[in-house]
Order: structure tokens, then sequence, then C-alpha cells
């Protein structure tokens, strides 16, 4: 059954002229998610611009049980931001909710609302002299609001932790349409339940969040990258333990890709060179940083040190240090490109899993065998984080097979993966979510326990289930 008309008026009226529409070509943006995989209908969307608003507008929905998908910048990748087919769910789009509350640089921290697209944050930051350290592929469009739901990583996660590390406080409209005013730049108070946690990572499923104060670090002062051939993911591991030692745990990123994904880049993107002469299996893109002055610490040294390190050991076979700002640009390109260039490949199947970073050998050996032994000539990309052990785990379809007949496999494959993730003791999700596109395998994975409290949470916090059903938590 779809919204009766008399609550879209009402809702509308809410709103405000330019708070609300259900003009189709409007619509259109927010229903469609950057792989096209889920596409969903709804009537209305609705563009708050205060938390009052927000808070009055999920009131009306309480009252008469119409269920809400918050949205942010829509650059999810497992269907938590869009909604279903049923035209029943309104999108609540927080794009208009993007004012900067407050600027404390004593206290390093600024005060965002969550529509703050992610690249302005980092602006924000840096006129105040500070950093801002998340990054992410999309922060061109990705917004903070969403990047607390889906608790992001990004490249720095090795120094400076996921999202739910970089938050202080929220103010939250929780689904009864009251506000949580749980903003707060402390870095102790022990007062009981830290609420925050609740809402980082629930992917709007348990309220929606308006503002957020966020931890920012001193600027950087100095910036050193580094792109090397190595030899396996063993030698990658060894040479990340070597290069944090050496470094003064000024190591922020530290990235692996293989060769094939180096060539779908050279092949379908623009802005991407080949670095090295020659060609190798796999390589690392590693990069140090830090506040203080070169004259206090010089990390030219300590790059060239640890480039020399692991040459003597044998950890690295060839590299490239980058001498201006393009050539560092053109390296980054080739690691943030990878998962685009795919698409140009056909289909992909592709995992977004985490393990320790000491287990990230055995599990490349064991899932590249295990996949190639499905489909014995598909493409392995695996690519990503693994400095922090999450692993974009993606295979293109092979050169010469049926798109549908290699889609057919993606179930198996999925959970060959999984299997071998989970047996290591890592996660399925590592920084995308659960959302609608891995609801079965957290109910495969999680033990009957988990689910539960999980629940109960959801229960307790949205007896009528108005937020975001569906996603997460059944």
């Amino acid at each position: 059954m779809t919204i009766d008309q008399s609550h879209i008026k009402a809702l509308k009226k809410i709103a405000g002229a330019k708070g609300a529409s259900d003009d189709q070509n409007v619509i259109k943006p927010h229903l469609i998610e950057p792989r096209n995989t889920f596409i969903g209908k709804t009537p209305l969307v609705l563009f708050p611009n205060t938390v009052e608003m927000v808070s009055r507008l999920v009131i009306y929905c309480y009252d008469n049980d119409i269920k809400i998908v918050p949205q942010s910048g829509n650059t999810g990748l497992v269907g938590g931001n869009s909604p279903d087919e049923s035209d029943t769910q309104i999108i609540l789009s927080m794009k208009r909710m993007n004012k900067v509350r407050e600027k404390d640089v004593l206290n390093h921290t600024m005060t965002l609302e969550s529509g703050v697209i992610l690249a302005d944050a980092h602006t924000i930051a840096e006129k105040i002299n500070c950093h801002f350290p998340m990054h992410l592929a999309s922060e061109g469009s990705a917004m903070i609001g969403g990047n607390i739901s889906s608790n992001a990583g990004g490249i720095n996660v090795l120094q400076y932790g996921v999202m739910r590390d970089l938050v202080l406080g929220l103010e939250v409209v929780l689904p009864n349409g009251n506000i949580w005013h749980g903003l707060t730049g402390l870095r102790k108070d022990n007062t009981g339940y830290d609420l925050k946690h609740l809402f980082i990572g629930a992917e709007g499923t348990l309220g929606i969040i308006t503002a957020a104060t966020l931890k920012i670090f001193p600027r950087h002062k100095q910036k050193n990258t580094a792109f090397v051939a190595i030899k396996n993911p063993e030698a990658a591991i060894n040479l990340l333990s070597m290069a944090r030692e050496i470094s003064g745990d000024s190591l922020i990123a530290f990235e692996i890709m293989p060769r094939l994904g180096i060539e779908f880049n050279l092949k379908n993107m623009s802005g991407c060179q080949d670095p090295l002469v020659k060609d190798y299996d796999w390589y690392i893109l590693m990069e140090c940083a830090t506040s203080l002055d070169r004259d206090l610490l010089n990390l030219e040294v300590v790059m060239n040190k640890i480039l020399e390190t692991a040459m003597e050991l044998g950890l690295v076979l060839d590299g490239v240090i980058p001498k201006n700002i393009n050539e560092t640009r053109n390296l980054w390109n080739l690691r943030e490109y990878m998962s685009e260039a795919q698409k140009f490949e056909g289909a992909s199947i592709k995992h977004d899993i985490s393990v320790p970073v000491s287990k990230i050998p055995e599990f490349m050996r064991r899932g590249l065998a295990a996949v190639k032994e499905i489909i014995p000539n598909i493409r392995p990309v695996p690519f990503g984080h693994i400095g922090d052990g999450n692993i974009h785990f993606n295979f293109s379809q092979p050169v010469e097979m049926d798109k549908q007949k290699f889609l057919n496999q993606g179930s198996k494959i999925n959970r060959t993966v999984h299997d071998i993730v989970v047996e290591l003791g890592g996660s399925i999700s590592a920084e995308h979510g659960i959302g609608t596109l891995k609801l079965a395998d957290l109910e495969r994975y999680k033990s009957i326990t988990e689910l539960g409290l999980m629940r109960d949470i959801k229960d307790t916090l949205d007896c009528k289930n108005i937020m975001n059903p569906g996603r997460v938590i059944r």
C-alpha cells in the first residue's frame, strides 16, 4: 500500500517550500546507489535544514507509521541508503543540514552538521590550521552523517582509526522524534553508557544523526609518499612492520595493489601512468606524515631509510618516490580509481573484508586458490588497506565468460570467501556496512546472542520499526 496523499501533503507542509519534493525528476538521483545494484521507489524526498524540522517530520512519521530512509551523500555500497521497491518509504535527505556549528582550535574539535561534505570538512579544518584525517575515494560527495552512520574507514585508519574513533559527540533525532543533545568535546566522560556508539555504524536504523563533534589534529607540515614493488603479501606485512618501527609511527597509509588492477587503471582511467619501467605482481603505496617541522624530523630521510632497509632485506624489489604533487597525485589515482576501473571490464564480484594483519598472507593464499577452483580463469583484483587488515577482495569476470553465468556463481564465491574470513577471525564487512546486501551473511556468521542483542536494541529505540527498516537487522 502506497503512502496516502494526505500524509504527503502534511509532510510537505511541515518541511516548507524548499524542504520537500514529490517531483520524480528531483527524486530519481536519490533512488540509485553507485553500483546500480539497488534501485528503489519513493513518493517523497524531504530536505530539512534544522534539527527541529527533522524532529517534527519524524514525529509525524512516528505517529502515522510512515517508514523513513535517512540519506546523506548516497555513496553507500550495500543498500543501506536506498528505499525498497514498495513505494512506502520516504527519503529524508540531510544535504541542507550543512552548517558549521563550532570550531574549537584549543580543544582540537569542530562541530559540523551531518550534511557537510567530507571534502568540505577537510577545508574547514585546514582554515584553522588543522587536519581532519578521514579520507575516502568518494569524499567529494560523501557526507559526515553518512560517514558516521556507516562507520567509514578509508586510507588513514592505520594512524587515526575509523570514524568511530574520530567522533566525540552526536546530536541525534530518535525514532519517536525526541532529540538527543549529545554534542560534547570531552575526551573523558565516564558517566554511564557511551550512547554515541549505538548510532555510529547503525546505518540510520536507530535514529538520524544531525550533527557531530569531531576530533581534528595539527596540520601536517611534511608528507612523503613511496610506491614500491614487492614479491608477495608476506613481504607486504613484513615491510609494514618495519616501516612502522623506523618511521616513529608517522606511517599513515599502507595500501596493496595487484598488477592486474594497475593494468585496468592504465587501460580505462585517465590521469594514470605506470610509475615503474618493469612489471611486478604486487605493489605497495605508503605514506608518512607529521606535524613536526623538518628541522625536528626530516621525513625524506625517514622514507629513504625505510626503502634502503627494505631493499637490503629483499622486501622491496623496485620503487619510486614522487618528486612533486602531480607525481604524488598519479600514484594515488592508481589506488583510488581501482574499483571504478573494474566497471569497464565487465561484471564484478566484490568483498569488503578484514582479518588480523598477521593473517593477511594466509587469507590471500587460501582465498585466491578457493575462488579459482570455482572459476579457473577469474581475474582477481584484491587491493586496499592492508595496513589495517582491510582488503577489497574483488574479482572481474573472465574475458570469454558470459556475464550472467559469472554472476550466478556470486553466492558460492561469497560463501567461500566469507567462510575463510570468519575462520581466520575476520569480518565480512570491514567498512561498507551491512545494509540489505549482507543481511543473510550477518545472520549466518553472527551468534544468536549477538543477533538477539541487536534486535533488543532496535526494538527498544525503534519499537515501530520506522527507521530504515530492513537494513542491518531484520
